[in-house]
């Protein structure tokens, strides 16, 4: 299948090679190009521009944030040949979500929601689990192409702005838990407990799984670089969940202490560090360990 990606950071690469592997003909666009000739290498086309990467019967795209989306995708959008199913990944607003479903479906386009859950290895491993959102004609449509990609696809509605609003709860969830590895990481550490070992006990007993197996790991290394994830993108979530949570009168209070601790990363010149060590390690630097 003719395929087109927009958006080739880190997870968008991995999916887009995931494509490439399965057969696939990908017209690929980036904002800086060295991604795209990494690609390129592998049997992508390289696009030049946006619109002629949107000019396929499917068009991922995986951009790093709203104003991303605005300045890429709007102008592309308008241009959308009839028939075109859009599936958008990113972790985006949920009412820019909206805005765009709305203008593919005047162009009688399709438009579905799939973010993603994992870091770029696992989506290199087509393990994600995608969260996905949009009328069920479309979401059947893209499914083959999913099944590419992730090892589960976790549906939630005919609204596409719905899967935006669970990968939202779902990262506001993942900072609050890296929040109290490090604050608890900092009581233990004032009793002269090393932070390992204390989240070996927790990733064995209350509470298995990735999330404080992992990210304990990492946050007991200090391991800021490479990033997976960056800080500043974390921000960025928090503050989506918050507007989203302010729209329909959710008050969130944790929300606001994990902004506030990102911003803190932030200010100590951490934005492009990995987001789930720098806010573990940020508790423990307030209790100056």
């Amino acid at each position: 299948m003719n395929l087109g990606f927009i958006g080739l950071g880190n997870m968008g690469r991995a999916i887009a090679a995931r494509l490439l592997g399965a057969g696939h003909t990908v017209r690929v666009w980036n904002r800086s190009p060295e991604s795209a000739r990494e690609l390129a290498e592998r049997g992508a086309v390289v696009a030049a521009s946006a619109l002629e990467a949107c000019a396929a019967p499917v068009v991922f795209s995986i951009l790093g944030d709203d104003r991303a989306v605005r300045e890429v995708l709007l102008a592309a959008v308008a241009s959308a040949e009839r028939g075109t199913l859009h599936i958008n990944m990113a972790t985006i607003s949920p009412a820019l979500s909206d805005e765009l479903a709305a203008r593919l479906d005047e162009r009688g386009c399709g438009y579905i929601a799939a973010p993603v859950l994992g870091r770029p290895d696992v989506a290199a491993a087509g393990k994600l689990n995608i969260i996905a959102a949009g009328p069920a004609a479309y979401l059947d449509r893209a499914q083959p192409l999913l099944d590419v990609i992730g090892q589960k696809t976790w549906r939630f509605g005919e609204r596409a702005a719905q899967a935006n609003v669970v990968k939202l709860a779902m990262n506001f969830m993942l900072a609050a838990a890296i929040e109290s590895l490090g604050e608890a990481a900092a009581l233990a550490g004032g009793y002269g407990i090393e932070p390992g070992r204390l989240f070996e006990l927790v990733s064995q007993t209350f509470f298995p799984g990735p999330v404080y197996e992992g990210y304990g790991r990492l946050i007991a290394a200090a391991r800021v670089e490479p990033a997976g994830f960056k800080a500043r993108l974390g921000l960025k979530d928090v503050r989506l969940a918050l507007a989203a949570a302010e729209a329909v009168t959710a008050p969130m209070p944790f929300a606001s202490v994990m902004r506030d601790a990102m911003l803190e990363a932030l200010a100590h010149g951490e934005g492009d560090k990995e987001f789930g060590v720098v806010l573990g390690r940020g508790a423990m630097r307030r209790a100056g360990q």
